[in-house]
């Protein structure tokens, strides 16, 4: 079970709440947990800091951050209102 304002990485592909398609290896950090850790609320941001989706993510999709993990870039334009 993931906690608030933990880091997760996408394991498989997953839809934002606004369409974009998100890919494994995404890293985003949870916003909200819903009642018994049934899903999650994920934000991600671009490497400057900006939202660029949120999304519903089961736990079955992500994992935990693991030490050794790194970034990897990929461009996606920004489409959740700050």
């Amino acid at each position: 079970m993931f906690k608030e304002h933990e880091r997760i990485v996408l394991t498989e592909y997953v839809g934002s709440d606004d369409g974009e398609k998100l890919t494994p290896g995404d890293v985003g950090c949870v916003v909200h947990v819903h009642p018994g850790g049934e899903a999650y609320v994920v934000e991600f941001v671009s490497l400057e800091g900006e939202t660029v989706a949120l999304a519903t993510v089961l736990p079955s999709q992500a994992r935990a951050v693991k030490r050794g993990d790194i970034n990897h870039a990929r461009t996606m334009t920004p489409s959740v209102a700050a």
